[in-house]
């Protein structure tokens, strides 16, 4: 019991983690919770549904194609929507306040097109589980676990050693005096927003493999995913990751002695410890730069 509900914490946490990871980069240098990212996560799953059932295309091909187009509609997301807010100098709670409007335009338009029945990425039955330390996990969710911790380990790396982590330090740090030094803010708020769309794509769509898509899966990858921030500490790659982790591993243990409809109140029960206990998060900057 104890070894299947730590298996099953594991395989929710890497989810939320994906989910953590792009919210978290877009946050460093927009400064704003993107919520419209949980629409663009449901986005990237029913992508690789159009592409897999609709256009034929084998697996190999259409999830990269799908992770491109959901990192072109993040792009888009910023383009079209967040910077003329930027022009006009709009505040943080502006900001948010049209990525929220935003979220709720592409969870219909999901709706809309594909209906609110449930849809399947896999063209077959559930693979049995490989039996590990007396609990059984897929295939598809040792991926999903191993997936998540490379793509943090890849953007631990990056942030901390390449120019373009440089410059996302640079602008996430001071967007003003950024400018001056010769740092293109655009150029890298573009950036962020494809390589956090992408790999929110990444989550959805093996999470689509593992279980099954509605046009709401972006809602609760929200949910659950900005509480990881907050958890890991914002602005932190790897606070997201622990961050995500540990929402996944408290869900499922904090309810083995409660009934189950309690596993969600339970997630925001950490969130109200954490605020009061721990107000940064694991390794994050001080919440009150949220309304800077």
């Amino acid at each position: 019991m104890v070894e299947q509900t730590l298996i099953d914490g594991l395989i929710a946490g890497a989810g939320y983690a994906l989910f953590a990871l792009g919210f978290g980069l877009i946050y460093q240098v927009g400064r704003f919770f993107h919520f419209a990212h949980g629409g663009v996560y449901a986005a990237g799953a029913y992508l690789a549904y159009v592409f897999i059932h609709l256009a034929g295309y084998s697996v190999w091909l259409a999830v990269p194609l799908a992770v491109v187009g959901t990192s072109v509609m993040g792009v888009l997301c910023d383009s079209m929507v967040y910077k003329p807010l930027y022009v006009r100098n709009a505040s943080s709670l502006v900001l948010l306040t049209t990525s929220l409007g935003l979220f709720v335009v592409i969870q219909n338009v999901i709706s809309i097109l594909f209906g609110d029945s449930t849809k399947m990425l896999r063209d077959q039955e559930p693979q049995q589980g490989l039996h590990l330390l007396r609990a059984y996990i897929t295939p598809i969710q040792i991926i999903l676990i191993a997936t998540s911790g490379a793509i943090a380990i890849l953007m631990w790396v990056c942030l901390k050693t390449s120019n373009w982590g440089r410059m996302v330090r640079a602008v996430a740090n001071d967007p003003h005096l950024c400018t001056i030094v010769g740092v293109n803010r655009d150029k890298v708020m573009v950036a962020c927003f494809a390589v956090g769309s992408g790999v929110a794509a990444i989550g959805a769509i093996l999470s689509g493999f593992d279980t099954d898509l509605t046009p709401m899966m972006g809602f609760r990858g929200l949910l659950f995913g900005v509480v990881a921030v907050i958890v890991g500490g914002v602005g932190s790659v790897r606070g997201a990751f622990l961050g995500g982790m540990l929402v996944g591993l408290w869900q499922h243990f904090g309810v083995m002695e409660l009934p189950t409809q309690w596993q969600d109140a339970t997630v925001f029960a950490l969130l109200m410890i954490f605020l009061l206990v721990l107000p940064n998060g694991l390794f994050g900057k001080r919440l009150s730069q949220l309304r800077n």
